[in-house]
């Protein structure tokens, strides 16, 4: 599951994304460089092959490590996209291009976001959209929406099936797991698995939160949000902590993580991304990326714990931090967010803050692992995760190698 939410301004457009999937699926961030193609080129995505264009344009994306898609991502010209599963009363199909396909592709094919929403729905009509779409339940699959932003405006696209339906943002808006635009959501909703979601709980919260924001800062909240008045997640046993945008799993019947998040201040001439690069934004540290500044930020991670990926060596962190959020969070907080306050107001060097950010979780992590904490959590979740841990061969009780002290980029485009 999953939250997307912007806000168009006379000076540029914020934007915001949580990325919801399965607990163990590690995400990371993909720079892709502008390339050019022969005439006849194919392309393989996630689960079938397409003709690909003569030229594509420079990406960074936050994709799950076993796709060819991707979640959200932006690319040179400022077209950002976030996208959502939908569950609508068309059959999906076994094969086609996932919504993560359809979010890549419009992102390397188009210079404005109303092209690519032209993009995705071209695609769609031409290929369908369908495929497995997880990673522990193999045969789950879905419809998409999708939120696209670029500098000057945005735009809701919505599908069922090879059906869509357009909308152009005024203002304030934001998406979640379920049709939202008029005549078409009464019309292909799939209410029951809509319900299940929570998305309209959920979507309900995000557009009151985003039609008062007005700065990054503001977005970065949304982001880590638990609903009014709350801290930590509340947790439901029939879906987890799914009430919420900053998402929790834990749920027996319906259960989703934040694994990534994203934050964009798209004004024409400073365009500038925040990202975590790492699970759950409450416990995560929002940090500058730029598309022509390619990092390197270690080896893609797999659905197994290691000490050398990004994302894992977080999850100590986090998973770690969620066995007693309210005090154990309260080991780092404030300085994470004097951290990001001094960035928002002063960004660094994309390398510069990622390696600072790199020793103080490394520091955080270190604190919250040395203290004995009695889990608070129900126990239903307590054994979700137990689960997930022995899955992914992670063991809170061990040490492990520090973070680099460098984050170095690599070869410009």
């Amino acid at each position: 599951m999953c939250d997307t939410l912007v806000t168009v301004r006379g000076d540029g457009v914020l934007f915001a994304k949580n990325s919801d999937r399965d607990p163990n699926e590690a995400q990371f961030l993909d720079w892709q460089p502008r390339r050019a193609y022969p005439s006849g080129a194919r392309l393989h995505c996630t689960w079938i092959e397409i003709p690909q264009v003569r030229q594509t344009h420079a990406v960074l994306l936050s994709r799950p490590y076993w796709m060819w898609g991707a979640e959200m991502g932006t690319n040179e010209h400022g077209v950002t996209i976030g996208n959502e599963a939908v569950f609508t009363r068309e059959p999906c199909a076994k094969i086609g291009l996932t919504g993560m396909d359809l979010l890549r592709l419009a992102l390397e094919r188009s210079r404005t976001g109303a092209e690519a929403v032209r993009t995705i729905i071209e695609l769609i009509d031409e290929f369908g959209q369908g495929g497995t779409c997880c990673l522990e339940r193999r045969g789950f699959t879905y419809h998409n929406s999708f939120l696209v932003a670029d500098p000057r405006e945005a735009f809701v696209l919505e599908t069922a099936g090879r059906h869509h339906a357009v909308e152009e943002v005024r203002g304030a808006r934001s998406i979640s797991n379920g049709l939202t635009i008029s005549g078409f959501a009464e019309r292909y909703s799939d209410r029951i698995k809509t319900r299940v979601s929570a998305c309209r709980r959920r979507q309900d919260r995000t557009q009151q939160l985003v039609e008062r924001a007005d700065q990054t800062r503001d977005m970065v909240q949304i982001l880590r949000d638990h609903g009014a008045g709350e801290n930590a997640p509340r947790y439901s046993w029939v879906n987890g902590g799914l009430g919420a945008a900053c998402v929790h799993a834990g749920g027996l019947i319906a259960a989703s993580q934040t694994t990534g998040s994203w934050v964009a201040d798209l004004r024409p001439g400073a365009i500038r991304h925040w990202v975590t690069g790492t699970a759950a934004p409450c416990t995560s540290l929002f940090k500058p990326v730029s598309v022509d500044e390619p990092l390197d930020l270690g080896p893609a991670p797999t659905n197994r714990a290691d000490e050398d990926s990004l994302w894992w060596r977080h999850e100590r962190l986090h998973r770690g931090v969620m066995r007693d959020q309210a005090h154990l969070g309260a080991t780092y907080y404030s300085q994470r967010d004097e951290i990001e306050r001094a960035w928002l107001a002063s960004p660094p060097q994309p390398g510069d803050a990622w390696a600072e950010a790199s020793q103080r979780e490394a520091e955080w992590t270190g604190l919250v692992l040395a203290q004995a904490a009695t889990d608070t959590r129900p126990r239903f979740v307590r054994r979700y995760w137990a689960r997930r841990n022995s899955q992914a061969g992670l063991n809170l009780a061990t040490t492990h190698s520090t973070l680099p002290s460098r984050v170095m980029p690599v070869a410009s485009h």
